[in-house]
């Protein structure tokens, strides 16, 4: 990757948290909420362009 080295953990720390988010919301929390999984998938999709974007960044 390019950018910062603190930009590489960001980037894993967000897309960790959004692999975390789907895998509990659709295998554990639809099992009893099914509009809060959907909720958790909704943040879920939204990290991954936040991600990129914080990856990018660069501060010359």
């Amino acid at each position: 990757m390019t950018g910062r080295p603190g930009n590489e953990k960001a980037y894993l720390w967000l897309m960790g948290t959004c692999l975390t988010l789907i895998g509990l919301a659709w295998f554990v929390v639809r099992l009893f909420s099914v509009p809060l999984a959907i909720g958790m998938s909704a943040v879920a999709a939204v990290i991954p362009p936040i991600a990129v974007i914080v990856a990018n960044n660069r501060q010359d």
